[in-house]
């Protein structure tokens, strides 16, 4: 039986980190997991878990770091993680990479790879985003192209109000600010990746594909030899 493929998936807002994820668990066979998936499955399943989290976002508060990690914590340890899974908008911080790396102690080698993608760029990326006003699938339309339905559901392709320059480009600051530590913490591993966002999403895809089968090549070398598979 092969090893687990355990992925993380990080890249700016606008990276397309959220389509790459979808489609290499598709292409892999395994869960791709959301902060925002696992978040309604615990608040719909009105575990104590997902009891605090409603009563935290009911109040308009953001959910803690303690809060998120159980979340995750409970997410990943379900079966259907067992042959791996793909983490998009987790962790966030270096408390909860710490967190993360204690929960994969005993489930296999952790895959980290950085979507970048320069600001310039995610700044003409967004400003032609369009999202569906039903299931929420984003999809960039071509300057001055007429606006097509979801190409998933049907629905109305809308502009989003926070994807004006001003607010791009402060969200963008502010990733920055949050995401360089955690960039940093994972950045010296072996199984850590920057990868090339600023092209097709087909190539991205192809890119972040080698990345991971390059690293599990790596990790399956390492274990041979009795090497640090982390």
């Amino acid at each position: 039986m092969s090893a687990p493929i355990n992925l993380v998936v990080l890249g700016p807002p606008g990276a397309g980190k959220g389509t790459q994820a979808v489609e290499f668990a598709q292409q892999r066979g395994i869960p791709k997991i959301s902060t925002g998936d696992i978040l309604r499955d615990a608040v719909q399943s009105n575990t104590e878990l997902g009891q605090r989290a409603k009563a935290t976002m009911d109040a308009g508060g953001l959910v803690d770091d303690q809060l998120m990690i159980a979340i995750v914590r409970e997410r990943l340890g379900r079966v259907d993680v067992a042959c791996g899974f793909v983490l998009d908008g987790f962790p966030r911080t270096v408390a909860q990479a710490t967190a993360l790396d204690e929960i994969m102690a005993s489930q296999g080698a952790l895959v980290v790879v950085d979507i970048a993608v320069p600001d310039d760029a995610l700044v003409a990326r967004l400003a032609l985003r369009r999202v569906c006003g039903q299931c929420g699938n984003a999809t960039g339309v071509a300057a001055g192209a007429e606006v097509p339905p979801c190409e998933r559901c049907g629905g109305e392709l809308v502009f989003r109000s926070d994807d004006t320059e001003e607010v791009i480009r402060e969200r963008l600051r502010v990733y920055a600010e949050a995401t360089k530590p955690l960039v940093d913490y994972y950045s010296s591993r072996p199984t850590f990746r920057a990868l090339d966002g600023n092209q097709s999403p087909e190539a991205v895809g192809a890119a972040l594909n080698g990345a991971v089968d390059e690293i599990v090549s790596e990790l399956s070398v390492s274990v041979a030899t009795g090497g640090d598979a982390r």
